[in-house]
């Protein structure tokens, strides 16, 4: 997958941008610490585009909504970034240097190789900015094992699928397109998902509509909060 560095730019934004909305969705439902929201796109950035694009998705996820929205407190927010950053970073480096031949085998590799890298370093960080005697290994099993094992197979699950409709959707005949917009619906309703679009990264296809869809987001959510 051979994206511009213009395409790379935009689809990094807009990733940024979804680390900060998505957290919001989810934890108005109680579940943001369960299910990872920002994990997503995150690796989603490092599967698609090259690790400098990765590792800054997540730098600049956590902190600008940690900025914007309080989340994640400023206590967890090193060891937040810390892990994105690794996310971001093994994940690219993994798809550029692996080719099993089988895209969905790469993607999972990818993941199943950055996912515990960016556990472990976040858990490294906690241990050394924290004060002396609140972390421990019970914690660090709970907190990435116990508590957010229904966002790990979430993140397995979807994200390998959602990499192939990114940056094929240019490719699919409209009967295809209207079948796979229908299965991410049906897949992603029970998550409290609103609305998908699919995209291409080769192409441009559906990225205004998503860029409008986020804008939209944004702009409710600022109503609110006045």
């Amino acid at each position: 997958m051979q994206l511009s560095a213009t395409k790379k730019l935009v689809f990094c934004a807009i990733c940024v941008a979804l680390c900060v909305v998505l957290p919001m969705a989810f934890h108005a439902l109680g579940s943001g610490t369960v299910f990872l929201p920002m994990h997503v796109p995150v690796l989603l950035c490092g599967l698609v585009c090259t690790w400098p694009y990765g590792v800054v998705c997540g730098l600049l996820g956590p902190l600008l909504s940690s900025v914007l929205t309080g989340m994640p407190a400023a206590a967890v927010l090193p060891s937040m970034m810390a892990e994105l950053a690794v996310y971001g970073l093994v994940t690219a480096l993994v798809m550029r240097l692996v080719h099993t031949g089988r895209l969905y085998g790469d993607l999972y590799i990818a993941l199943c190789c950055a996912i515990p890298c960016g556990r472990i370093v976040a858990g490294v960080v906690k241990a050394l900015t924290f004060p002396a005697g609140s972390w421990s290994m019970a914690a660090w099993v709970s907190a990435n094992i116990l508590i957010s094992w229904p966002g790990t197979l979430i993140q397995l699950a979807l994200l390998p699928t959602l990499v192939v409709a990114l940056t094929k959707a240019d490719k699919l005949k409209k009967s295809q397109l209207a079948k796979t917009l229908e299965d991410f619906e049906n897949l992603c309703r029970p998550y409290g998902c609103q609305k998908v679009v699919l995209t291409s990264g080769e192409n441009g296809y559906g990225i205004p509509e998503l860029q409008a869809v986020l804008n939209a987001a944004v702009a409710a959510e600022n109503e609110e909060a006045e």
